[in-house]
Parts: structure tokens; sequence; C-alpha cells
């Protein structure tokens, strides 16, 4: 028999709650404030607490906080009807075993207490919702109600409180700096420097000098001796983005930092010791990049303690409406206007469209809408990703260009250039060459019907080559 505490002033849910378990099995006791807690913990042999966040009281996180100082070993899911994720990472942070949110899914509810109770899990695959509320859900700026933001919240609360290297996977444009940035936040670093360098932006002697230093006369142009990021970030966090884009030789260089924690500046014979928490994003596949032998494996590990995904805003598309609200009060204040309207349509329109430049696009386009609009609601005219003629497209015959292959593609990246100009700075090389190659082996393996001896044969690649193609574009 498992003992299981419940703490929260809604009986009824109390009382929901308790018949949903197995009698023989589970005994509930319930209290509907927190002032009682750590008295009846002192008194009772407890296997679970489940606790709410908002008590009449005291707040439940301030109640997770006594328990965890009479007994850390005992397991505690925290619940809340009223979502905030800085309430998720800090229950995370505490030491709560689980941080689950009104409406609760029966099957993710049973299979947690189950679990933390030691039993393995009963789920029975049913959909039944017990409560409804409204969720709004916001870091800073990462704002959402997504299942998928309230998992992030909560793993940037459990690794917050670690020293552990993440590595942040995700598309340009999703948010990774500022999930970067609330990791650092709510760690033991958060008095500390946070400093963000991107290994794409600079070539690899400038990205060499930035992350480690110089000494004076070190190469030329070098007239004085200039601290590194590593030296400016000792005791805080260094955020990597685009690690994918690194030198082979600047890993080599970033692995023996984290492996002994000491480097010398460029130039230099002097070895400094630091103390510097890694945080590193990429919106590349290192696995490839390792197979292709761009990356190093055993630095790939030593970045990945723990990973961390962001989903592109293309499947949240629930957070979008939290979002235009947000960019739209934000730049408001920017502007000092007052906050607009949204038109319906308008509304509809961001929700479908399938955003390639992420959160990033969105708020350009809410931006430029905010500026242009002539009125006090926001039209769907009024966003340049609407524009017919950013949108236009331009029909193509090859057989009539004869051969200048050339300028009929040029016809075709011509009227997407300025967008991309906007919304995927120094990285539209990249996602052109990537999208013409998806493009031509889909096209290719439609005209086969999907036979890919003849692709491979027709297009002058290797069949193992086309098959990577096919798993990395999921073309199957």
């Amino acid at each position: 028999m498992k003992n299981i505490l419940l703490v929260d002033d809604d009986k009824d849910l109390s009382k929901s709650l308790s018949e949903l378990f197995d009698s023989s099995k589970f005994n509930f006791q319930f209290l509907n404030d927190g002032t009682e807690v750590t008295n009846y913990i002192n008194r009772n042999n407890l296997d679970l607490v489940m606790l709410d966040v908002n008590l009449p009281t005291m707040s439940g996180l301030d109640v997770l906080k006594q328990i965890k100082q009479i007994n850390e070993e005992i397991p505690v899911i925290v619940i809340s009807g009223f979502v905030s994720t800085e309430n998720a990472i800090e229950a995370m942070r505490e030491g709560a075993y689980e941080y689950l949110t009104k409406p609760f899914h029966l099957d993710k509810l049973i299979d947690t207490v189950n679990k933390a109770c030691g039993y393995s899990s009963q789920v029975n695959n049913t959909d039944i919702i017990i409560e409804q509320n409204d969720v709004n859900i916001e870091i800073d700026e990462i704002i959402g109600k997504s299942p998928e933001i309230v998992e992030i919240a909560k793993l940037i609360g459990q690794v917050a409180k670690t020293d552990a290297a993440v590595l942040i996977f995700g598309e340009s444009g999703t948010g990774k700096e500022l999930v970067a940035r609330a990791i650092h936040r709510n760690s033991k670093r958060s008095g500390n420097s946070f400093l963000s360098v991107n290994c794409a932006a600079l070539p690899e002697t400038l990205l060499e000098s930035e992350l480690f230093g110089h000494e004076k006369g070190a190469f030329t142009g070098a007239y004085f001796k200039r601290e590194g990021k590593f030296e400016q970030a000792d005791k805080g966090t260094l955020f990597l983005d685009e690690i994918g884009d690194m030198s082979m030789l600047t890993q080599s260089k970033l692995l023996r930092v984290l492996q002994e924690k000491k480097f010398e500046r460029v130039g230099g014979n002097e070895t400094i010791d630091v103390d510097v928490r890694i945080i590193a994003a990429t919106n590349k596949s290192l696995v490839q990049c390792m197979k292709e032998g761009s990356f190093r494996v055993d630095l790939f590990y030593r970045l990945k303690v723990v990973s961390l995904y962001i989903p592109p805003l293309r499947d949240r598309r629930d957070d979008i409406p939290y979002l235009v609200e947000h960019f739209i009060k934000k730049f408001a204040a920017q502007l000092g206007q007052q906050a607009k309207s949204l038109s319906r349509k308008a509304m509809q329109m961001l929700i479908q469209y399938s955003w390639p430049g992420n959160v990033r696009e969105l708020e350009n386009n809410i931006h430029t809408a905010m500026v242009m609009s002539k009125t006090d609601s926001l039209q769907s005219e009024d966003f340049p990703v609407f524009d017919e003629a950013n949108q236009s497209h331009v029909e193509v015959e090859l057989d009539v260009l004869q051969n200048d292959y050339i300028e009929s593609f040029k016809r075709t990246v011509d009227p997407a250039m300025p967008k991309l100009i906007v919304t995927s700075p120094g990285q539209i090389y990249q996602f052109l060459e990537s999208a013409f190659e998806q493009a031509v082996i889909s096209s290719c393996l439609k005209q086969f019907n999907g036979n890919q001896v003849k692709t491979s044969e027709t297009l002058g690649i290797s069949r193992n080559t086309l098959r990577e193609r096919i798993a990395r574009y999921n073309l199957y």
C-alpha cells in the first residue's frame, strides 16, 4: 500500500483524483493548506506528495522547499492550473519529481503516479480531461501554451541546477539563445557573465582569437593583448551558437578547455585556468557532420551531456496567437502606439503559414505590420509574408530557356532573396543548397516512381549517397 498526500484546496479535484486509482494499492490523504504539510510529514510515512502550486496561505513551491528540507527522498509531483514557465523551472530546480499542468490527461497522470510510487506503468488509453483551464506560458520572450514549451521549461529547471554541458538543437529562429539564457539565469552562475559567440559569423582565425584571446603581436593587427570570451565568462556561462560551423582546429582547442579547464591565448605561453559552463547550439545534424568528418566525435559527447530540442514553429501552431499578442504589445510600446487588434483572417493566415524562419520571421512580420498599418486593426495585407510580390510564383520553362539553367534558377531565387536576407542572414547559402538538393532528388524519385537504382544512376550519385539524402530529407 502506497501512502499519498494530496495538498489541494479543490475538494472536487481531490476526490476525482483519488477515485482514479486502485484503493488496494493507493491510500490517499488530503490537506487543503500548505501550512499543515510539514507537521503531517513528520508524523506519517509517505511514498508520494502531490502538491498544488496555488494554495490559500502559502505558495506550493515554498511547501516543496520545506518538504525537501525534511526528507529530500520523498517524490513530489507539483500540479498547477495557472502555469508559468518560471514555476515549472523553479519546481524542477527545487527537486520536484514531475510538474503537471491542468487539464490533466489521465494516461500521463496515472503513469507518473505509478512510476513515482515504484509501480510499473498502468496507463489506460484514454484522452479524458479532468479539468479545462486556459494556460499561457512565458519564459521572458519564449511564449506559448503548447506541451513542447512546458517540457522545455521543465528541462531548463532540471539542468539549471547543475553545471552539465547542454547541446540545443533546432532550426534557425526557434529561440535557442533565449533558452540558453534561461538556463543561465536560473543557475548558480546567474550572478556572473553570460556571453554569446556565433561560430558561423567569424572566420577560423578570428573565432579562435574571440574565444581564447591573443597576445600583443600574435598576428598582423594584434596591437594589444586581448582577453577572449573564455576569460570574460569565467565563473559564468558561454553560449556557442552554430557550433557545427566551427573548424576542426578550433574544435580541438575547445575540447581541451572542456577536458582540462585551461588554455593559452593565441601567440602566448601562459596557461590560464577557467571555470566556464558551456551551452552550445546548432541547426545542423552533428551526427551527419561526424559521418562527413567535419565534427569531432569526442567533442560531440563532451557537449551533449544534456540535449534539448526546440521544435519549429510549424510544429507548435497553438503558440502562434500568444506570440502574435506578445509582439504586438512589444512593438506598440517601442513605437509609442496603442496595441492594435488583429483581423480573424490575418490570424488564420498567420496560424496556417509554415514559417520557415520560425519565431524570428514571425516577429519581423509583426514589426513591419505595426509600422506600415494605417488603421487600428492589422489586416492580412499588412504582413510582408503575404505580400503578392514576395509570394509570386515564377513559372520557369527550361525548354524555352534551353540550357541556360543559371538564368532560370535566378528567376526563381530573385523574388525570394529580399525576404531571405531579412529572415535568414548568414544561412542563405546553406538553406538554398539544401532546398535545391531536396527538390532535385524528390523530383527525380517521382519520375521513376521511387526506384532508387534508376534515380541514383540518372542523378549521377551513388546509391549510398541517395539513401542518406532520402533519410536526411525524409523523402521515403
